[in-house]
């Protein structure tokens, strides 16, 4: 992924709701990822990847992702099967991540691999994991990640750790090469304010995009990771000063130093995004 193609919206859609699959991708999501996993109950999986098997043979080249089931379940072996060499899918989500084993089996499909970090064992793997073949972004699961941990949900004590744990992305996705992580999901999508609220801070916190859950969420999210007017107005006055004088200027008070200049070019390739 290059810096303008990052998604800040990827849509959730259950694979045994195949019908959802078109509305989904209608919804403004930068990307569309078909769960197989915690969306689809285990005596309806095989049922859900004939549906998507089906949808995969007309669907146009990398339209959708895949979030496969986790390595230590009986159906891994038998969603890497579906997936391979399907031009549909433009990569796969993989969750409970704990091995580069498991992101090296999944990674002999030759797709873009997103790894779900859901436990201890992943966040101690962390610095591996991202550095596998084929990872082009890191994610995270709170409500898995907080149960493997044993934090109160929707605590303050719980979303000081799970800040850790988000520091920890980014931390070891910089240091890998990778573009910033995407945020978990918010539960909510009936109030978007809440949901805005969530997106801003992971704005804030260098986060590139966030999962969603709903389809309401996607206009929001995608909001929330877009530069305000204000700050495509501060980059490009920067910009501007800085090419009429090729020595240290001043905006706004504020010196034109390299930095500066850098977090301009970011804002207006973001921007681009949308």
């Amino acid at each position: 992924m290059t810096s303008t193609t990052l998604p800040r919206s990827a849509l959730f859609v259950p694979a045994n709701r195949p019908e959802r699959i078109p509305k989904a991708l209608g919804s403004g999501a930068d990307i569309v990822i078909v769960d197989l996993e915690d969306a689809v109950a285990p005596e309806a999986k095989p049922e859900a990847r004939r549906a998507l098997e089906a949808f995969l043979e007309q669907a146009p080249e990398k339209a959708v992702w895949v979030r496969i089931n986790a390595a230590d379940t009986a159906d891994f072996d038998a969603d890497l099967a579906l997936c391979r060499d399907r031009p549909g899918i433009a990569g796969l989500v993989v969750p409970k991540a704990e091995t580069t084993e498991a992101l090296a089996q999944a990674g002999t499909l030759g797709l873009a691999l997103m790894p779900l970090i859901e436990s201890a064992r992943g966040l101690q793997a962390l610095p591996e994991l991202a550095r596998s073949p084929g990872v082009v972004q890191l994610s995270f699961g709170a409500l898995d990640l907080g149960l493997d941990l044993g934090i109160e949900p929707g605590s303050e004590g719980g979303d000081w750790i799970l800040n850790q744990a988000r520091y920890q992305l980014l931390l070891q996705s910089r240091l890998a090469g990778l573009a910033a992580p995407i945020e978990t999901v918010h539960p909510e999508f009936r109030d978007m304010a809440v949901v805005e609220r969530a997106a801003g801070l992971a704005v804030e916190m260098g986060f590139s995009g966030m999962l969603c859950i709903h389809p309401r969420q996607v206009a929001v999210v995608n909001d929330a990771f877009q530069p305000t007017v204000d700050q495509l107005a501060w980059a490009t006055r920067v910009l501007e000063a800085a090419e009429r004088d090729a020595g240290a200027g001043q905006i706004d008070g504020q010196m034109i130093d390299a930095p500066v200049m850098a977090r301009a070019r970011r804002l207006i390739a973001t921007a681009k995004r949308g």
